[in-house]
């Protein structure tokens, strides 16, 4: 999925985006107890993405957006941004995943009462029946029940996914359609092209009087 609006994204702002291939392997740790997954160590993770980074912040890029489609990515990512920040200050440095860019979007799209992104959901569900709906066995789509929290009064409970979920997936899935992939898919895209655009006017500096008009 990520891939796919990264692809749109670029196909849209081609003369200004320079998309680099999908990092596919990620932090999926709360995930490896259901088998059938890769997993990358949080601090090989946040290196990989340091230095791809640097890699092109050294060829004097100036403006880097990493795009995740991964939930379990999120905190890495932020790591690897600060450490990253560190050596390039004066560089625009943006991570974070596609579907924040449009939290009014799933919201309003969304039939089931998650109005959100979890996994293998009513959005991640719809988004590939709308790009690859041969992946989807529509016959095994359900109601994955109560999705056990990882929150307590506003703290970060730290549980995997066997602990919060009985069938491996959240929210509604069963409600996914190929018609609500569509609309969220061009939406997002949409969004993320805003961001891409409002990124290339940023201004760029290492104090505060290069980056507010405050100043």
């Amino acid at each position: 999925i990520c891939t796919a609006v990264a692809e749109a994204v670029e196909a849209q702002c081609s003369d200004n985006v320079l998309l680099t291939p999908t990092i596919w392997l990620g932090a999926s740790a709360h995930h490896l107890r259901f088998g059938a997954t890769l997993d990358s160590q949080l601090d090989t993770y946040i290196s990989t993405l340091y230095e791809v980074a640097r890699s092109l912040l050294d060829d004097d890029f100036k403006r880097l957006l990493f795009l995740n489609g991964h939930g379990g990515n999120v905190d890495p990512l932020r790591v690897a941004l600060r450490s990253v920040q560190l050596e390039f200050p004066d560089s625009l440095l943006i991570g974070g995943s596609y579907w924040s860019t449009s939290t009014d979007l799933l919201a309003n799209t969304l039939e089931g009462d998650h109005k959100g992104m979890g996994h293998a959901c009513e959005v991640e569900t719809s988004l590939i029946l709308h790009l690859r709906p041969e992946l989807v066995d529509t016959s095994d789509l359900a109601d994955a029940g109560h999705l056990v929290p990882d929150v307590m009064d506003g703290l970060f409970v730290s549980r995997d996914m066997m602990q919060r979920t009985a069938r491996g997936c959240t929210g509604r899935p069963d409600l996914a359609s190929a018609e609500k992939g569509a609309t969220l898919f061009n939406g997002i895209v949409e969004n993320v092209v805003a961001v891409v655009n409002k990124a290339r006017t940023e201004p760029l500096g290492t104090e505060y009087s290069d980056l507010s008009s405050d100043a």
